[in-house]
């Protein structure tokens, strides 16, 4: 069972890829699945990331609060922003405008910490900036979110704190306090927890995509390109960051890799609940979730030749 669920990790990105192609072209195969249950879907992938975290891995704030608060800084600023120039640049409408913003407003992604591990990174400042990234969101993402976005969008900001409260805060300490209590038992789980975050994504990108396939078929290699520079840039602004600071190479990686890597989950959780009135606004969350799982094992890749 412990190989297959590290075969399921290890090839995440492309079981995600597989899923999505599946859920394009077969949407019928899942049109009794509500959207509503991505966000207790997500529930379990934050909840099991709090089971992976230690309180003692937040001491890194405390111990190298420079590496992380410019980590965090990139992330709120130059993700948010790539993703506002690229919408303009791309002429893209409202509905897709906000996906692909609120993408670029959410915090790290879940798979960061596994790329940044696999890139030969520094994993703790990439745990670090994950935990302050997400704990920052409730207050960062609505409000980057309305500033961004407000011009041509009404934002719930309130309803949106709350949401990332309960979506993401809650499942999180709710796994702090399982593993303290219980770390017999959590230990046990550990080993499968990697591979239940990717099934439950491959969940989140199905439900998604085939909600919207019709729309995303007939129009979505403009958002698709979209996607795939804003992951890019991301990566290569965060990593140029990093190297304009003096970071370690190692440094630099995990700067790189939280940067790039959103929790795009969150983001079509977030579209999917606060702006109903645009059901394209689901879209760019979903094909975030395929691709910087491609591109994070390719980077991770990259890293280990040199």
């Amino acid at each position: 069972m412990k190989r297959l669920c590290r075969l399921i990790s290890d090839y995440m990105g492309m079981l995600v890829l597989l899923c999505a192609v599946v859920a394009l072209l077969l949407p019928e195969l899942f049109s009794h699945v509500k959207p509503t249950v991505i966000n207790p879907l997500l529930g379990v992938i934050m909840f099991g990331m709090g089971m992976t975290l230690r309180v003692e891995d937040f001491r890194i704030v405390f111990s190298r609060p420079k590496d992380v608060i410019t980590g965090c800084l990139a992330q709120f600023t130059v993700m948010p922003l790539l993703a506002w120039l690229l919408a303009r640049a791309f002429s893209l409408d409202e509905a897709l405008t906000v996906g692909v913003v609120l993408v670029g407003c959410c915090p790290g992604g879940t798979a960061s910490n596994v790329i940044t591990y696999l890139a030969k990174g520094d994993l703790a400042l990439s745990v670090g900036m994950t935990g302050v990234s997400t704990l920052l969101a409730p207050v960062m993402t609505p409000l980057l979110v309305w500033l961004l976005a407000d011009k041509t969008v009404d934002v719930d900001v309130a309803g949106m704190l709350l949401s990332i409260l309960w979506v993401v805060i809650l499942p999180i300490v709710l796994g702090l306090t399982v593993k303290r209590l219980w770390p017999r038992l959590t230990d046990r789980c550990t080993a499968y927890l990697p591979a239940l975050s990717s099934i439950t994504i491959c969940l989140i990108v199905m439900i998604i995509i085939a909600a919207n396939a019709s729309k995303l078929l007939s129009g979505g290699l403009v958002i698709v390109g979209v996607v795939m520079l804003h992951n890019l840039c991301g990566l290569g602004l965060g990593y140029t960051v990093g190297r304009l600071l003096g970071m370690s190479t190692a440094k630099r990686r995990a700067v790189a890799i939280e940067v790039g890597m959103q929790n795009s989950g969150l983001a079509s959780s977030l579209a999917t609940l606060h702006f109903a009135a645009y059901p394209m606004a689901t879209i760019p969350g979903a094909i975030f979730s395929v691709w910087h799982n491609l591109s994070g094992a390719a980077i991770a890749r990259l890293f280990n030749k040199t």
